[in-house]
């Protein structure tokens, strides 16, 4: 890879002394990526943690121990389990103390933290159109929070602010609190901009209203900064980090469009709208977060005039809004209004 040199087998040196460290993930992405960036006391920050892992001095330590420094931070990108899971692992063997955004460490309290409920969940799922069964068993098929070691009151990291030259940005949407850090080109992304990949954008319970609103955002204020690099949470580094944040503006303006001309006739559920948007065969797992960016999608067309929401009782359903929306040849098209 340009730019990069392998240490070993899971490290390599990018760009200024960034290391990027990888670790295998058991579910879904194969693999997530965390970065050690040198800092100018000499030491090192660390951005994102993995999974929690028991063995956590076994997997840490000998990486600890190549740095020539000490490391003095660790900082999370967002609360999801693959970024924020080894947290108070890396706090305990070194003593740095942890960074987190304020609303990603509330979201990740409730999410993770003791008061969490499956209930919530199931009921969101539910009250979206997924058959109960399938409810029950996206409720008993838990056992990730056991890989979460999130670090309790964290320095709160506030948008706008440096870490040692770093400019802490709000680039919400795949996470609600997500950030990432800029300095000199360089992005340190997080999930909110990946080479390869579209990063999910789910609606999910207790979280903002128009999440996919957010990423539209997050992403035309990538294309404003225009970085010349960005060193994301998955795959290889985003070498025209505006030009994949435009593709990935363009997906979803296309999604939302397919999204639309689904509902063509009878209000649908946001899981309904799934089946029609993901028809290949999905794992339980798979199929739940695509209940969630097809609701995303759903709320953004709301917004936007292009649908509306049906009930409020047993189910919530979604049709097309009466201002004019019509299917056209399986695309949305917006009618002129005169």
């Amino acid at each position: 890879m340009p730019g990069a040199r392998r240490l070993d087998g899971s490290v390599v040196e990018l760009e200024d002394g960034i290391r990027r460290v990888t670790f295998p993930l058991p579910f879904g992405i194969d693999h997530v990526h965390c970065y050690f960036v040198p800092l100018s006391t000499g030491g090192f920050m660390l951005l994102d943690t993995g999974l929690g892992v028991p063995a956590a001095a076994a997997r840490w330590q000998p990486l600890l121990d190549e740095l020539d420094g000490a490391l003095e931070r660790v900082v999370i990108t967002h609360f999801h389990p693959d970024h924020v899971g080894g947290a108070a692992d890396v706090a305990a063997l070194t003593g740095a103390p942890v960074l987190q955004g304020r609303l990603d460490y509330e979201q990740c309290l409730r999410v993770w933290g003791d008061g969490r409920s499956a209930g919530q969940l199931a009921e969101h799922l539910r009250l979206h159109g997924m058959p109960a069964e399938a409810v029950e068993r996206s409720s008993s098929s838990g056992g990730i929070s056991e890989l979460v070691h999130f670090a309790r009151d964290p320095e709160p990291l506030d948008p706008g602010k440096r870490i040692d030259g770093w400019e802490i940005l709000s680039l919400p949407g795949h996470a609600d609190g997500h950030i990432g850090l800029l300095r000199d080109g360089v992005l340190l992304a997080g999930d909110a901009i990946l080479r390869a990949i579209s990063p999910t954008v789910g609606l999910y319970p207790g979280g903002r209203p128009d999440p996919l609103g957010d990423y539209l955002a997050s992403l035309e204020r990538v294309v404003e900064l225009a970085p010349r690099i960005a060193f994301g949470g998955h795959g290889d580094p985003v070498t025209d980090p505006v030009g994949r944040a435009r593709e990935l503006i363009e997906h979803h303006r296309e999604r939302l469009a397919q999204a639309a001309a689904a509902l063509d006739g009878e209000p649908l559920s946001a899981y309904a709208v799934s089946l029609a948007l993901w028809k290949q065969e999905l794992s339980l797992a798979e199929r739940r977060f695509a209940l969630a960016e097809s609701l995303a999608h759903l709320e953004r067309l709301v917004r936007d005039g292009r649908a509306e929401r049906v009930g409020a009782g047993d189910e919530r359903r979604y049709r097309s809004a009466s201002t004019g929306v019509r299917s056209c040849n399986g695309a949305a098209v917006l009618e002129n209004k005169t």
